[in-house]
Formats: structure tokens, C-alpha cells, sequence
């Protein structure tokens, strides 16, 4: 049994109250669950008794695009590159940097690769932001968004990479950044998972997803987020069986919960609490979620907004409807995951499909939290594990390409909940390879707790700010397992107070 002293002592000390006002701890819980009015109103507190700090956002919307998409073909302009067709990657810009498998020996070397979309300067963004003709939709809500350029990981491979940005380490096993939000803050609608997780249809789904990159590491296991399926429970077992109904569940829960409530009292065992609030949370959701996802009452205007693919499921759009509709709810943390953007060959082909899935939906999200007053409060990030190579993988035409992983630098935009909107942040080399400086010389920034190169965001600190933007000084929240103090943020991570207002 993984329980740290520390948790196994606390615990203890909450047995020891319950029982002298002899009342069960498990029997407490129960009838606070039970008072479905007051707990859904007040939510469930976190292990903060109140945040570090004045919280700028309340909750977080995480869109995700697994696979890395290309920052070149869609964010960052490299106008020069178009001189440079099939020349070779100059060896003082890569500098020896290390590079994947799949371009490492391949005889054409690394021959530059300009992208082949127009590019349109945004002036409705304070910094004249460049967006592909591959985001319409998003190129009209610019003045809302802060693009981040700089953005680098160390790296290189999918899940590495997806691991490291989702819970501050590469090696599999530690809490995802919602699960340190639900510890840390709690649940402010008991009604609903405080942690929701939805996977976008994709038309190229080439990499898994596990569920660890959602999961609660060493934390309680009533951490974990919960994952909606877009085919038929949104979550498994929603639906009573034939036969059974609400109040048989209703007696067989409390029979279980004593049940669990004896082995608690034999044992100590706090997963014994998380799971009776996680069957609990089960029979309250089996009537929260059918109304959750049940858009009949959204107007034809919202619709139009977010497009047609928001009326069938699973879509990125519906996804991003469902979104909004959780945050009205009062879930925390909400995360998108859309598959597919790991272009090595025919990235036209892919990225056109993958646009088409995202553009429409991300635009809609920015601009319905904005009308109904929510967009201040509410943070949407936007961005992959990496970003791609400016050097071709496999053959090179004008008109279809592939790149490769690239850690050194890449976008990621983010909008809303204290971020300061219309602006740029960072700036890469004319090859786009390297963050570089004012001047367009390249920078050499490393993560490092003392230190911290301005104008780059590694993931560390995107996740700091992530945390401060909650109210949460990410250094101080802390969990003891193993004998050491872990957080999100590692031992590195500092907090961008250039992005936030």
C-alpha cells in the first residue's frame, strides 16, 4: 500500500476527532454527500485552505493537440525560408542538437522546407500576429489571444514528451497537472467530476493516449480525471441496469459505503475514502451528466458559432461546446486532446484535416466564454508536446512535405484568466529552429531553478503560470511521497509575469 507517514498520520488525526463526536469518518462524509444542495453549491475543498495568492482565473480549458503540430505551417512566418527551397540546414544553426531516428541518416541530409500556406498579419492584434491561412476561423479572435513562440522541451519522442508536459516528468507515474489542481483546490460542484477529460475525433489518430497522462500519480486516486466518451455513457456504467432503480442503487451504495467504512476503521487506508466519494460522485453524475450532454436547450445562434460538427459527438467542436458547458458547471480543470498531428510525411494532407477539425471550434470556445462574461475568467491554453523541424523528412516538393519532432521551440497560445490579450511573446531564428534574441541571434535557454532566460517558456514554466493564474505559488504545493517533497514543476519553473495582466 503507497500511503506516505505523513498522509497515514493525518488521517489518523481525523479519526481520532470524528470518533471523539462519535461520528464515523466514512458515516460523515456520507451524509455531507447526501446534503445534495449544500454540496453541490460549496464543492469539495482542497488540500489549501485558501489560495496562496488572488486567483486571476478559475478554471482551466486545456486544448491540447497531440502529435506536435507544426509551428511553422501555422504560426510562425519565416519569409526567408522561401529563398532557402532544398538547401541545406546550415550546421552552426542545429550545432550538433541531437535529432530522432527517422532523419538522423537520411541521405538528402536536411534540406530546408519553406511552408507552403499564405501567411496574414492580424492587425487586430496589439503585436500584428502572423496566422496561417490554415486558422481562419481562430485569425478572428487574435486580439484575444497571447502566442508564445518560445515555448521548448528537452524531449524529442511522443510520450516522453506528453508525459513531461502533462506532469512535469518524462518518467510515467506522477500526478497530471489537473489532478494537482483537484488536491490542491478541491471541487467547486460535487454534482460533476472536478477533472473532465475528452478525446476529439481525429482522421488520423496515429498515437495512444493513456490514461496516466490524466491520472493521479501518488494522490488519492478521487483525483484522477474523468474521461467522457463520445459514444453511448459518456462515462461507463453511467446507466442503471434493467430492473434497478435509483433507490435500489441508493441502498446498495450505503450498504457498500458501510462496508468500506469497516475496512477504513480496520485498515487507515485513505483510498477507502476516495472510493466511497468516488461511488458517490458515480450516482450523482447519473443524473448530472445526461444534462450535461444534452444540447437541446443550446440556441441555433450557438451553433452557428461553433459549426456543424458541434451537433455530433466526439467532434473537436462538440468537444469544445461541451467545454463551456462544464465550466458554466463549475468543473475546474476541463481538458481537449485531438490526435493526429504527427506529420513525418504528407503534413498538407494532415494538417489541412486537422485545421478543419480545430479552427471552428477553438474561434466559437474564445468567443462564447467573452459574450457571456466568462473569458476573463477562464483560462484556454492551446499547443502540443513539440513542435516540427524546418528541415524536410522523406522527399521534398513544393507542394507536399513532411517534418520531423522539434523540442528546441515551438507555439503555444493561451487566452483569457489573467493572460494579457493581442500580444507576442518570444521569437524564434529565420529558420525557425532556435529561440533566439532581439537582435535574431539564437539563445541557448536551459530550465534551471536559479536562473531564467527572458523571452522562453520551457514547459516547467508554462505550467508555473499555469498554477499562479489558479492562485497556487507552484514551489509550495507540495506532496510528500517517498521520502521527498514532489511538485508539478520538479525542482525548476517560474511564473511568466510578462504574459500575465
Amino acid at each position: 500500500m503507497s500511503v506516505s507517514i505523513r498522509e497515514h498520520e493525518l488521517m489518523m488525526t481525523r479519526r481520532q476527532l470524528f470518533g471523539r463526536s462519535a461520528l464515523g469518518l466514512g458515516t460523515a462524509a456520507l451524509a455531507g454527500l447526501l446534503d445534495r444542495g449544500a454540496m453541490a453549491a460549496e464543492g469539495r475543498p482542497g488540500v489549501l485552505k485558501e489560495p496562496h495568492h488572488t486567483p486571476k482565473a478559475k478554471r482551466v480549458i486545456y486544448l491540447f493537440m497531440s502529435g506536435g503540430p507544426s509551428h511553422l505551417d501555422l504560426w510562425d512566418y519565416k519569409p526567408k525560408l522561401n529563398d532557402l527551397f532544398d538547401q541545406q540546414l546550415p550546421d552552426h544553426i542545429r550545432n550538433g542538437q541531437r535529432v530522432t531516428g527517422m532523419t538522423a541518416n537520411q541521405k538528402n541530409g536536411f534540406p530546408l522546407c519553406p511552408s507552403k500556406y499564405k501567411f496574414t498579419k492580424q492587425d487586430n492584434n496589439a503585436d500584428g500576429l502572423w496566422t496561417s491561412s490554415l486558422l481562419p476561423h481562430t485569425a478572428t479572435v487574435a486580439k484575444e489571444l497571447c502566442v508564445v513562440y518560445s515555448t521548448f522541451t528537452e524531449a524529442i519522442n511522443h510520450d516522453p514528451a506528453i508525459t513531461y508536459i502533462q506532469t512535469g516528468s518524462q518518467i510515467p507515474g506522477r500526478p497530471s497537472l489537473g489532478a494537482w489542481l483537484s488536491y490542491g483546490l478541491g471541487s467547486a460542484n460535487e454534482d460533476l467530476p472536478h477533472y473532465v477529460v475528452m478525446h476529439a475525433r481525429t482522421n488520423f489518430a496515429e498515437q495512444s493516449l493513456f490514461n496516466r497522462l490524466w491520472g493521479p500519480g501518488f494522490l488519492s486516486s478521487d483525483h484522477q480525471g474523468m474521461l467522457l466518451r463520445s459514444q453511448g455513457d459518456p462515462v461507463l456504467y453511467l446507466s442503471n441496469p434493467t430492473g434497478v432503480t435509483g433507490g435500489d442503487r441508493r441502498k446498495q451504495l450505503d450498504a457498500l459505503a458501510a462496508l468500506n467504512q469497516a475496512q477504513y476503521e480496520r485498515s487507515l487506508d485513505p483510498e477507502i475514502l476516495a472510493r466511497i466519494r468516488q461511488h458517490e460522485m458515480a450516482y450523482r453524475m447519473q443524473t448530472s451528466v445526461p444534462e450535461l450532454m444534452d444540447l437541446s436547450d443550446e440556441t441555433k445562434e450557438t451553433f452557428e458559432l461553433y459549426g456543424d460538427d458541434a451537433k455530433t459527438p466526439g467532434t473537436f467542436a462538440a468537444c469544445c461546446l461541451n467545454a463551456r458547458r462544464l465550466a458554466e458547471r463549475g468543473v475546474r480543470n476541463i481538458q481537449i486532446f485531438h490526435r493526429g498531428w504527427d506529420a513525418h510525411g504528407g503534413l498538407p494532407t494532415e494538417h489541412e484535416s486537422q485545421c478543419k477539425d480545430i479552427d471552428q471550434g477553438c474561434a466559437a470556445l474564445i468567443r462564447d466564454l467573452k459574450q457571456r462574461g466568462m473569458l476573463d475568467e477562464t483560462l484556454v491554453i492551446w499547443g502540443g508536446e513539440f513542435g516540427r523541424t524546418v528541415y524536410c523528412q522523406g522527399n521534398l516538393t513544393r507542394e507536399n512535405y513532411g517534418r520531423d519532432h522539434h523540442p528546441r521551440c515551438f507555439t503555444t497560445w493561451m487566452a483569457g484568466g489573467g493572460i494579457k490579450p493581442g500580444i507576442t511573446y518570444g521569437r524564434t531564428d529565420d529558420y525557425g529552429y532556435n529561440i533566439a534574441d532581439e537582435h535574431g541571434d539564437p539563445l541557448s535557454p536551459q530550465p534551471d531553478k536559479e536562473s531564467w532566460t527572458p523571452g522562453t517558456m520551457h514547459i516547467h514554466d508554462l505550467n508555473a503560470t499555469i498554477l499562479h493564474l489558479m492562485g497556487i505559488d507552484h514551489k509550495r504545493l507540495t506532496y510528500r511521497y517517498q521520502g521527498r517533497d514532489f511538485r508539478l514543476t520538479d525542482v525548476n519553473g517560474h511564473v511568466l509575469h510578462d504574459l500575465i495582466v
